[in-house]
C-alpha cells in the first residue's frame, strides 16, 4: 500500500502533540484538514490509528509504528529547510579561494580561522598561485575568489577586483642584524650582505631585482630561494640574510620578534592587494560573506599597519 508522504507527516505531528489541535499548529495547516487526513488513512488501512475515548491521544501500535516514518520525514524536512535558510544567509556552503603565499599564510590564514568561529558550517579550501593561475582558475570556475596584488587589469577581461590594502614593500632582516645598529644604513651597505629570493614567478622577484639595480648592483647574493613564508622567516632569524617582504607580512608577524623591517626606504610597488572575482559569478552567499569578512578585516588593519610603518620605515 502506498502513502502520501505529507499524510505519515500529520500522523507523526498529532502522535507527538498528544492532539489534531495541537498537530495542526505545529504544521501550519488548518485543524479540519488534518482530521480528515487521520479519518482518510483510517479508512484505508480499516484499522484505528489511536485508541478510541482517550485524551490526550494515544496511538495504536499501527499507528505508533507509521508515525515514526513520519517522523523521519518531518525531521528530514526540517532538516532541509534549514540548510536552504543557512544557505541563503551565509551560514554555510563552500569557498574556494586561491592566493599568493606570502600574504595567505601570514594574514588571510588568520582570518579564515575567525571567520569560521562566527561561521562553522562554511568550508574554505584554500589553494596557492599568482596573479595568472589566479585568474585563469577563476575563469575555469575552479575557485570562487582570489586574493592576490594586481596592478592593473585588462578592458573586457571579465574580472572585477576590490582594493583592500596599497602595495608597500619592505627589507625583512632578523631584528639581530646588524645593520640595524647603523643609523642610517645605505645601499652599499646592504649590497654586502647576502639575499633570500621571493618564490620563483611572485611579483615580489621582479620588485628585488627593480630595488638592487636602483641600489646599483650589478649581480644578487642569493644564498637562498623557493622557500615558503615560515622557512624564510626561519632563514632570516638564524642568519644575517636580507630579504624584500610586503610590510604587511612583516606586520603580520610582528608578535614573533624575530625579523622585522630594516629602516630603509624602498620604491613601492605599483599594486594593491584585493579580492578577484569573475564579474559574471552568480551570487553565493557564503562567498559573499566571506568576501564581507575580509574586506572588513583589512579595513581595521589599514591604521594599525600604517601606524606600524610611520614608526618602522624612514628614509635612506
Amino acid at each position: 500500500m502506498k502513502f502520501d508522504e505529507r499524510h505519515l507527516v500529520q500522523l507523526a505531528a498529532v502522535v507527538q502533540s498528544g492532539g489534531v489541535t495541537e498537530g495542526a499548529a505545529l504544521l501550519g495547516l488548518a485543524q479540519p484538514a488534518v482530521s480528515r487526513t487521520i479519518s482518510m488513512l483510517e479508512k484505508r488501512l480499516g484499522e484505528p490509528l489511536f485508541v478510541r475515548g482517550k485524551r490526550p491521544l494515544q496511538p495504536t501500535a499501527l499507528g505508533r509504528a507509521l508515525a515514526e516514518h513520519g517522523k523521519a520525514m518531518l525531521a528530514a524536512s526540517r532538516k532541509a529547510s534549514e540548510t536552504i535558510e543557512s544557505f541563503r544567509v551565509g551560514k554555510s556552503g563552500v569557498v574556494r579561494v586561491g592566493g599568493t603565499p606570502f600574504f595567505m599564510d601570514a594574514l588571510i590564514a588568520p582570518m579564515i580561522a575567525e571567520f569560521q568561529t562566527r561561521h562553522p558550517d562554511v568550508r574554505v579550501d584554500l589553494t596557492y598561485g599568482y596573479f595568472p593561475d589566479l585568474r585563469a582558475a577563476l575563469q575555469a570556475d575552479q575557485i570562487d575568489l582570489a586574493i592576490c596584488p594586481i596592478d592593473i587589469l585588462d578592458e573586457g577581461s571579465g574580472m572585477a577586483f576590490q582594493q583592500i590594502l596599497p602595495g608597500r614593500n619592505v627589507i625583512a632582516c632578523s631584528v639581530t642584524h646588524p645593520l640595524l645598529l647603523k643609523r642610517r644604513p645605505q645601499p652599499a651597505h646592504l649590497l654586502d650582505y647576502p639575499w633570500i629570493a621571493p618564490p620563483p614567478g611572485s611579483p615580489l622577484m621582479a620588485d628585488l631585482r627593480g630595488m638592487l639595480l636602483s641600489f646599483g648592483a650589478t649581480e644578487i647574493k642569493i644564498r637562498y630561494s623557493g622557500g615558503s613564508l615560515m622557512s624564510v622567516v626561519n632563514y632570516l632569524k638564524t642568519s644575517q640574510a636580507l630579504t624584500i617582504m610586503p610590510h604587511s607580512v612583516v606586520f603580520a608577524l610582528r608578535n614573533e620578534k624575530s625579523i622585522t623591517a630594516l629602516p630603509v626606504t624602498i620604491p613601492h610597488p605599483d599594486r594593491a592587494l584585493g579580492l578577484l572575482k569573475r564579474a559574471d559569478a552568480p551570487r553565493v552567499p557564503a562567498i559573499d560573506q566571506f568576501a564581507r569578512y575580509i574586506g572588513t578585516s583589512f579595513e581595521d588593519l589599514k591604521s594599525l599597519i600604517k601606524r606600524h610603518e610611520q614608526a618602522v620605515v624612514w628614509g635612506m
